[in-house]
């Protein structure tokens, strides 16, 4: 991996991508505020049955469908596949629903200028946890606690979902699980290759979106990923 100098930080450099499915209230404002912070965005609408696509782009960004859901994880690759593709260098990935602010994207490229070895960059939202849901607080802080120790290092937030890439490590997570398990697995497979993850603080936003996890089958898809994981490394 070259490392950048920070003249040669420049934003073609970087390209955001937008897995999202049935977004159609909030994808249309987060693209456009993506946009005006970076000139490469991409919405990879998952098969949605409702305006996603149309709302993405209205916005003036680049949207690729999927004729039908294949999950969330799915989505991230083929995003990750189109950049890689066009030569671009790191890519940042945010949720659709608003949850993630794309004025923060400016935190992961300032990450970048002080730690210009590392691979990937990490959201995280446990600095400021006033407005975080009791509940998910709990759950953020248990799972956080059990993945750092699968991947051998602190990560204070491992399921925050806003993070960046740089395209040395994209061909080896493109393997990954398909649904909201591929986050994880993420994690776990960048540590593996000896990857230190960087956190970059970030605001915590609720306001009405929905979550599409399914808690039951979701839980499942994280303890059976943990199980296989653990297995191979023993």
């Amino acid at each position: 991996m070259t490392e950048p100098s920070q003249a040669s930080l420049h934003l073609a450099r970087f390209a955001a991508v937008i897995p999202a499915y049935q977004e159609e209230k909030h994808v249309g404002e987060v693209a456009r505020r993506t946009l005006a912070q970076l000139p490469n965005v991409l919405v990879v609408d998952d098969g949605s049955s409702d305006a996603t696509a149309e709302r993405a782009r209205e916005a003036g960004v680049q949207v690729i469908t999927h004729p039908q859901n294949r999950g969330k994880g799915e989505s991230i690759k083929t995003g990750l596949r189109h950049w890689v593709a066009r030569g671009i260098d790191y890519v940042v990935l945010l949720d659709a629903d608003g949850q993630h602010l794309p004025e923060e994207i400016s935190r992961f490229i300032e990450a970048v200028k002080g730690e210009p070895e590392r691979q990937i960059f990490l959201g995280s939202r446990m600095s400021d946890v006033a407005t975080m849901p009791l509940v998910r607080r709990a759950v953020n802080r248990y799972m956080s606690r059990t993945i750092s120790r699968a991947c051998g290092q602190v990560i204070p937030d491992t399921q925050c979902g806003f993070r960046m890439l740089h395209r040395d490590l994209i061909p080896a997570v493109l393997s990954g699980a398909d649904r909201f398990d591929y986050e994880t697995e993420m994690l776990l497979i960048a540590s593996r290759k000896g990857e230190r993850i960087i956190s970059v603080p970030i605001t915590t936003v609720y306001s009405d979106e929905v979550s599409s996890i399914k808690p039951v089958r979701d839980t499942i898809r994280f303890f059976s990923l943990l199980r296989r994981y653990r297995r191979a490394s023993a």
